[in-house]
């Protein structure tokens, strides 16, 4: 997602003089021949994220249209009060572009690590959140959200499903049958995994917010349960109506490095940890 991310972005800045670019040092060596191409629309700040935040909200007060780029924990959490204040409080849009998502980069340990960073933006006001669970479903949420020109947050992972599923704004059932389990982005595979035998029904959706509630409501009897690749119980004020399970990552930090794959068993978010979960809700 991330190399897909990088040339969509680099054939924007070609295409569309009204994107720019603001980077904190990450993947700043990616975007060296577009800052060449383009050093009045690509900027990289150095290892100063609340800056870059800052930057990013003056472009856009400009008019242009800017993409801002670096790991989640650096881009949301730390930068959180710029963003509250150049972004929200200023009514400016921007694009801002994760990578690391929960514990992609376990083996750097927590630092490179946010399962908050969709709670946070969830505080404030009129964000679009994609999560797309595959490559392929990159560019076009990139290029849809270079267009216009409010606040988007676009939530790369390493993980991803075996197939895109494109045009997943709304909830796609891709499994049909009984209760219905939502599966945001990267979730998917290892949903239908857990769930290839049971009788429910499994809807996809790469943006959750806004999340497709009108949806929700029509797939849904009185249970429903959430499979997020972030902070568990993230979406629970918007299922409050139903009898509802919330699985994601859990508040415990886990405190041993690891791969990714480590860190989802941990936290329940394998195929198996997702099935007895599920088993023992139902």
């Amino acid at each position: 997602m991330r190399e897909t991310f990088i040339n969509t972005t680099t054939a924007l800045l070609d295409d569309d003089p009204r994107t720019a670019l603001v980077l904190a040092d990450i993947s700043a060596d990616s975007f060296r021949t577009a800052q060449q191409r383009h050093p009045d629309r690509v900027f990289n700040v150095g290892i100063r994220e609340q800056l870059m935040a800052g930057v990013g909200g003056g472009l856009a007060l400009t008019g242009l249209r800017p993409i801002l780029h670096s790991y989640a924990p650096f881009l949301v959490d730390r930068a959180y009060e710029q963003i509250k204040l150049d972004f929200a409080h200023q009514d400016a849009g921007a694009v801002l572009v994760s990578i690391g998502a929960s514990y992609d980069a376990a083996e750097e340990g927590y630092t490179h690590q946010s399962p908050g960073d969709v709670a946070l933006l969830d505080t404030l006001e009129g964000w679009t959140v994609h999560v797309p669970g595959h490559r392929d479903e990159v560019p076009g949420l990139l290029r849809a959200a270079a267009l216009h020109d409010d606040r988007v947050y676009v939530r790369l992972s390493v993980q991803e499903n075996s197939q895109a599923h494109p045009d997943s704004g709304k909830l796609r059932v891709i499994k049909h049958g009984g209760p219905l389990v939502v599966a945001v982005g990267p979730m998917l595979d290892p949903v239908l995994e857990a769930v290839r035998d049971m009788d429910v029904t499994v809807a996809y959706t790469n943006t959750p917010r806004p999340l497709d509630t009108e949806g929700l409501h029509a797939l849904a009897g009185t249970e429903v349960v959430m499979v997020e690749p972030y902070l568990s119980g993230t979406s629970a004020r918007l299922t409050s109506e139903f009898r509802a399970l919330h699985l994601g990552v859990g508040r415990t930090e886990v405190r041993r490095y690891g791969s990714w794959r480590d860190h989802a068993q941990e936290h329940g978010l394998d195929p198996a940890g997702i099935r007895r979960s599920i088993e023992a809700f139902l």
